[in-house]
């Protein structure tokens, strides 16, 4: 209580400014601009996707050369979607999510589909259970790739357990020997069926598979590996029942020699101290 007697003024209170209840906004973060050259390669995904289903789509109709002519129309989109993605400079984790999604559906599911469309709807359920390993065990080796490749000491220089488009493509090798042998028809669903149980398991093994990714060849070589290629090409367009069950038969010779082949003796260095 103030002095009447009191003569210096008092300081007038002045009122206090109401709080503002309205949150402050947070700053815009910048818009990046992508060239649509940057985005070919998620074209080249999303095109091999809508292969795969497609492949399905004719497998339903009966037509299996289409079916399998837009599997390996995929695995090659497949192939080159990563290299371009380096090339142009637009690798993003959104790519990466893309490619794995795609490949589940391209090289575990069409070809599983069209297997069963095939030769194992007479089995009903022992052919379902076949294609559900295939399959999920498709997801699985997708799943230990994507944990591998971000992993610092990654050997890109082979896989472990067979890559998905392989396993596609020999998920197949039953359909591609009957009609190579201008068969078509499947006599023996249960090794069918026992096959693709076994391409699974060649996916999540453990064992070290070749890859191609950093191959290199002698300049000198190089017309010699076109006029394979050229070969190889005509041959498919040709021969592509028989062409595709030799590729399969010589990849799987390809893994029974790395399987079984001893491996190398460490070299000791004479300098090294005992």
């Amino acid at each position: 209580m103030s002095d009447p007697s009191d003569p210096s003024p008092q300081p007038e209170q002045q009122p206090s400014a109401p709080t503002s209840s309205v949150p402050t906004k947070s700053p815009r973060r910048p818009r990046k601009k992508l060239h649509i050259v940057q985005l070919i390669p998620n074209f080249m995904t999303v095109a091999a996707l809508c292969a795969g289903l497609t492949a399905v789509r004719f497998a339903i109709e009966g037509q299996f050369g289409l079916a399998v002519a837009l599997i390996l129309a995929a695995a090659v989109m497949d192939g080159l979607d990563g290299r371009l993605a380096r090339f142009l400079k637009s690798e993003s984790d959104m790519g990466a999510e893309l490619d794995s999604l795609c490949d589940l559906v391209n090289f575990g599911v069409a070809p599983a589909l069209i297997t069963y469309l095939w030769a194992l709807q007479g089995m009903r359920a022992e052919g379902w259970i076949a294609c559900l390993i295939y399959a999920v065990a498709c997801l699985l080796r997708l799943a230990r790739f994507n944990i591998g490749s971000r992993l610092p000491d990654n050997d890109s220089n082979s896989f472990q357990g067979v890559p998905s488009p392989a396993g596609a493509l020999l998920v197949m090798l039953p359909m591609f020997l009957a009609f190579a042998l201008d068969d078509g028809v499947p006599h023996a669903n249960g090794l069918v069926a026992l096959w693709m149980a076994l391409v699974g398991w060649l996916m999540v093994g453990r064992f070290r598979t070749p890859s191609f990714k950093r191959a290199t060849i002698y300049a000198e070589n190089v017309s010699f590996v076109l006029l394979a290629f050229v070969a190889l090409v005509a041959a498919l367009l040709t021969y592509p029942w028989t062409t595709l069950a030799i590729v399969d038969c010589a990849y799987l010779a390809a893994l029974g020699y790395g399987f079984f082949k001893p491996p190398r003796k460490a070299v000791e260095d004479p300098t090294a101290e005992p």
